[in-house]
């Protein structure tokens, strides 16, 4: 019959259930009042992008997604968020009570609000674009454009620059995701290329977490308005 819906197949049901989740935990980490939480969730949500780098690759026969879903998942869900322990354990308790759990310009449940605001934008002004294509779910790509957004709100909301940190560092799960939905049979080289600039990141912020916490004793930015001209 021509008025019949087609189920969506394995691979398309897989990649926008991940991508639905990983808003979820998102939306987890506009909660959150303490970087060690965020940082484990943000390691929950690395680990579903290995997760989906395996599922495409397993549905399209691309054997290097196993190899990018292995970096993927030792450099995301393993170094980065040891390297973030380790740098916010470097703060007294009272420097990150100061620094981490009073870091919200905005109460949390405010800063959820706007998170589902701006998710709602992203998701339906990229949804309005009619993008249909069985190598690249609508519903997914639609999910990754909502994160992106939600990401720069969680960077925009905190005060200190762990938070600020794990903010960037799931704006670049966002655009894996999409990558990921859109572009999976690119070279293992080209894929590579976003967890070297994850790298970058991480010693960038690391490098700023270190100075700011030596220089203030606290990791939060909220002093820094008094450069303002």
């Amino acid at each position: 019959m021509s008025g019949t819906v087609q189920a969506p197949g394995v691979y398309e049901g897989a990649a926008n259930i991940i991508a639905a989740v990983m808003l979820l935990l998102e939306f987890g980490m506009l909660r959150q009042g303490l970087v060690r939480d965020q940082v484990r969730l943000y390691a929950a949500q690395s680990a579903l992008i290995s997760v989906l780098a395996i599922v495409i690759a397993a549905d399209r026969n691309l054997p290097d997604l196993y190899a990018l879903a292995g970096l993927s998942a030792a450099l995301k869900v393993v170094a980065v968020p040891l390297v973030m322990r380790r740098l916010v354990g470097r703060a007294d308790e009272e420097s990150e009570a100061l620094g981490v759990a009073g870091s919200n310009t905005v109460s949390p449940a405010s800063a959820v609000l706007a998170g589902i605001v701006l998710a709602a934008v992203g998701f339906f002004c990229f949804g309005s674009l009619d993008i249909h294509s069985p190598a690249a779910p609508a519903t997914a790509l639609a999910i990754a454009a909502a994160m992106v957004l939600v990401s720069f709100g969680l960077m925009i909301v905190r005060r200190d620059v762990a938070s600020q940190a794990i903010g960037f560092f799931t704006l670049e799960n966002a655009i894996s995701l999409a990558a990921l939905v859109v572009a999976s049979g690119l070279p293992l080289i080209l894929e590579t290329a976003f967890l070297f600039d994850l790298l970058v990141a991480v010693v960038v912020f690391g490098v700023l977490i270190r100075g700011r916490h030596a220089r203030s004793e606290s990791l939060s930015t909220a002093d820094l308005t008094r450069l303002r001209g």
